[in-house]
């Protein structure tokens, strides 16, 4: 079995947060949802569990930060290419994001945009050219310096 993530993220308002990932093309498992979660699917691989601050506050006892006014982690998913990063954006942007909180990236073999989903949480959009990136990238020890 692959190894899975599902990265947990505490939303103000549930249903909102909910159709704002459904509307960027991520889909909700409804066998995990009740009123307090949602079960977002990006991937066969990739969730994201959409709580409630009351759920979220029952797995730590740290307070909540606020992502509109402070980054604990910045979430990054890759693209089939440069067109479906700009169309991810794009969604997000439609569903109420607000696009390219960070500055977007063109290093030509690698490309990337960002948004904001409704409580501030900062996802990354990322394509590369892995072979690109490889040939550019002179080695030293397995790894670019």
């Amino acid at each position: 079995m692959p190894q899975l993530i599902f990265v947990n993220l505490p939303v103000a308002d549930l249903p909102k947060s909910t159709a704002f990932y459904e509307a960027i093309g991520a889909r909700r498992n409804p066998q995990f949802c009740d009123g307090t979660a949602s079960c977002i699917v990006f991937s066969d691989t990739i969730y994201a569990m959409l709580l409630t601050h009351d759920k979220f506050s029952q797995f730590t006892t740290k307070k909540i930060a606020d992502a509109r006014n402070s980054a604990q982690a910045l979430f990054c998913l890759t693209a089939e290419n440069r067109a479906a990063v700009d169309e991810l954006v794009a969604k997000a942007q439609r569903a109420g994001g607000r696009i390219d909180p960070c500055p977007a990236q063109d290093f030509g073999f690698m490309y990337g945009r960002s948004f904001e989903d409704p409580d501030g949480h900062i996802w990354e959009i990322m394509w590369m050219d892995v072979e690109a990136a490889k040939a550019g990238c002179p080695q030293r020890e397995g790894a670019c310096q």
